[in-house]
């Protein structure tokens, strides 16, 4: 079979698209990755430039709207990587172009935006392949193999603790100044969307979905110092408007309990629990845990796994391009991957955490 031919939107000389999306993309067998496209002439060229001799074959640039890309003849699916203000009209483009679509996680500023989007791709009848690759976590998977197994029975609860650390500079006291766009409530990348909807996703998936929600949350970093790139304070702040501490309650359509925290800027001081998810059974427990910066990000890094107090074994992550390489495999074998479909059901949960904090009520999903 042919490789499927990938034109990626937004694959730049740094950021995640070039450290992860790319460095996936081009181990995948499945795939050939035949054009890039940019804002300008002279960023597209230097990626095809790049990218050409790392596939080893000529990669096709195209800069300015999506719609040169989208329409290429060599390309059968385009791969959107930009800032999740601009997902919508990138994403409409290649879909209305009539081409499969992977759109990173989370596939729009909002709900609003993803739901249309997901109608777009539903109505032309095109795949979709979203950037929730937490789901291909070798962790995640080995927590599926040991739900499905039975051997803790019926699940009664799951309870997590998550801790993004101000060292990594988002949503905290301090914050790159490449990752500004993080702070705004409405622009699409706050704690809650990504960190919250990463994680959520991955719990949903093994666990059901949650038929109610619970949520308050805080914010106890109004004002972010700006850093260079080269971590050091440039002088300037921004005014951050999204919460950076939320605490959560609700129910599985299972009956079971979910509980969480999540907490971004405190310091990785010594002893300071970053990542701990415990999932109890009638008949045991699973509990999955990390101390290491970044830990809740599972998408990335996978954590411990210990069954019933004992350490499983399995072979972890190596970069974080691997689970980005399982899940463009599953999408080319017609195995388990996350759509746009899913993408929707994880934003609904996040949109009804937003509302219920906001209105201080239980919201029901």
């Amino acid at each position: 079979m042919s490789p499927i031919k990938v034109g990626v939107v937004g694959l730049s000389s740094t950021g995640w698209a070039a450290s992860a999306l790319a460095p996936g993309l081009l181990n995948a067998p499945s795939f050939s990755l035949t054009a890039v496209s940019t804002t300008s002439a002279a960023s597209a060229e230097a990626s095809a430039k790049k990218y050409s001799a790392l596939a080893g074959h000529p990669v096709k640039s195209f800069h300015g709207d999506a719609s040169g890309i989208a329409n290429d003849k060599d390309v059968d699916l385009v791969a959107v990587s930009v800032k999740a203000s601009a997902q919508k009209a990138v994403a409409l483009a290649v879909i209305a172009a009539g081409k499969d679509v992977f759109i990173e996680w989370p596939a729009g500023a909002n709900a609003q935006d993803t739901a249309e989007i997901a109608a777009a791709a539903k109505a032309k009848g095109v795949k979709s392949l979203v950037g929730l690759q937490g789901r291909q976590a070798p962790s995640i998977k080995k927590v599926k193999e040991i739900l499905e197994s039975g051997v803790i029975g019926k699940v009664r609860s799951s309870s997590i603790i998550a801790l993004c650390a101000s060292e990594i500079n988002m949503w905290g006291p301090k914050i790159s100044e490449r990752s500004i766009y993080a702070t705004d409530v409405n622009g699409g990348a706050t704690w809650l969307n990504i960190g919250v909807g990463h994680l959520f996703d991955a719990v949903t998936y093994l666990l059901g979905d949650l038929t109610t929600v619970s949520a308050t949350t805080a914010q106890h970093y109004p004002i972010v110092m700006v850093l260079d790139d080269e971590q050091k304070p440039t002088g300037k702040t921004v005014n951050a408007s999204a919460p950076d501490q939320i605490a959560f309650n609700g129910l599985f359509k299972s009956g079971a309990i979910s509980s969480a925290i999540f907490r971004a800027g405190l310091p990785a001081t010594k002893g300071r629990k970053h990542f701990l998810w415990e999932i109890d059974g009638e008949e045991g427990s699973i509990r999955m845990e990390s101390d290491e910066l970044a830990a809740p990000f599972i998408n990335v890094q996978d954590p411990k796994v210990y069954l019933n107090g004992e350490l499983v074994e399995f072979e972890p992550v190596t970069s974080p391009a691997t689970n980005l390489t399982s899940a463009w495999e599953a999408f080319a074998k017609g195995e388990a991957y996350p759509t746009l479909e899913d993408a929707l059901k994880t934003r609904r949960l996040l949109e009804g955490i937003k509302q219920s904090a906001q209105e201080g009520r239980v919201v029901n999903l």
